[in-house]
């Protein structure tokens, strides 16, 4: 606490991220990266522009990048905005498009940077129960509201809903924004962006830290209607002309053009992640139907919380959330066939030991 703090800052509950821990020897899987590094073209356009040219601003528009995401998406220019990261897109579409009397609805098991915004806009916020399965009840969002945020896949589950759940959604409020958060969808979700040419209610928010291996780089974008891209754009040069830097932008138009790498690497991931509930299953482990990079999983008989314990001493680091409905979860981010291996055989000892 300081007097000099602002009287928001006092109110605010700010976003936790996941650990990012400098342990030898550590197998990572708690933060849903890429195991794989970025595309190689990605590398190369990156080392070309570190040049000279760092000395001038980069472009302010990511025009080259927007056309790359608009020809990838079949959607025009005027189409597409880009930020940096995802969470930079995700911060001015709360403030542009989500700032209203009603409240926000959102799951309320979901990605826990949601409430944070509504903390720092001001954004009254409505929790949607999930179900008894852990799914999005789309006839519970049948409400009055100021819009709706949807991660699909959701996180921390995994689980997604299908392009007819979305229509349904965007024609129940069809005065309202719907946003569907679409970090995960390359690893298994069909992508609501198709959808946007019929609904002008509808935001689609994307990221290349996930299935391109870039969350080092910090690249996300939205596609939406061009009144909507015009209010983000509004905000963004209200707060920063020039969120992506030249390295940024190179990397993330090599990188979208390289669609034989992105599915080449996802199927990999999606490969894995099937070995991966097997295993966890022979385990007695209950695993949510996952399409995205990572698995939510309990065990009947373990604490949770005692078994990413367990995993930490030895190097292998997993999420556990302590909240509410989920405090008996474990999410696991798919990692290599070799990380996965070494995970089900950490876990394994794990639990015979504590059944001596």
């Amino acid at each position: 606490m300081s007097r000099f703090w602002s009287p928001i800052v006092h109110s605010l509950t700010p976003y936790v991220p996941g650990e990012q821990p400098k342990l030898a020897n550590l197998i990572k899987l708690n933060t849903n990266e890429s195991p794989y590094g970025p595309s190689p073209a990605a590398l190369a356009a990156i080392r070309a522009a570190a040049d000279d040219t760092l000395r001038l601003y980069p472009d302010p528009g990511s025009d080259r990048l927007r056309a790359a995401i608009a020809q990838a998406h079949e959607v025009e220019m005027e189409q597409v905005f880009i930020g940096n990261g995802s969470d930079e897109v995700l911060a001015h579409t709360f403030q542009a498009l989500l700032q209203h009397d009603a409240p926000l609805l959102t799951p309320d098991i979901t990605y826990s940077f949601y409430p944070v915004y509504c903390g720092l806009y001001g954004i009254a916020h409505e929790p949607v129960p999930l179900d008894e399965a852990m799914r999005v009840d789309v006839d519970a969002y049948r409400r009055p509201c100021g819009g709706i945020v949807l991660p699909n896949p959701n996180a921390p589950t995994g689980i997604a809903l299908g392009l007819h759940e979305i229509a349904t959604l965007l024609r129940a409020h069809p005065e309202r924004v719907v946003v569907i958060d679409e970090a995960y969808v390359d690893f298994g979700a069909d992508t609501a962006i198709g959808l946007v040419r019929q609904y002008p209610n509808l935001l689609v928010v994307r990221t290349l830290s996930k299935s391109h291996g870039l969350a080092g780089l910090r690249v996300g974008y939205a596609i939406g209607q061009p009144d909507l891209i015009e209010a983000l754009n509004r905000v963004k040069d209200s707060f920063n002309s020039y969120p992506l830097d030249r390295l940024a932008q190179a990397g993330a138009e090599a990188a979208i053009a390289d669609r034989e790498w992105l599915a080449r690497t996802t199927g990999k991931i999606i490969d894995t992640r099937s070995g991966l509930v097997s295993s966890l299953n022979r385990l007695g482990f209950e695993v949510l139907p996952s399409q995205a990079n990572f698995v939510f999983a309990r065990h009947p008989d373990r604490d949770a919380a005692a078994l990413a314990a367990a995993l930490r001493e030895r190097s292998i680091i997993v999420r556990h959330f302590r909240t509410p409905r989920i405090a008996e979860w474990l999410r696991i981010t798919v990692g290599t066939d070799e990380d996965c291996r070494s995970l089900a055989d950490a876990l394994k000892a794990i639990l015979n030991r504590n059944a001596d």
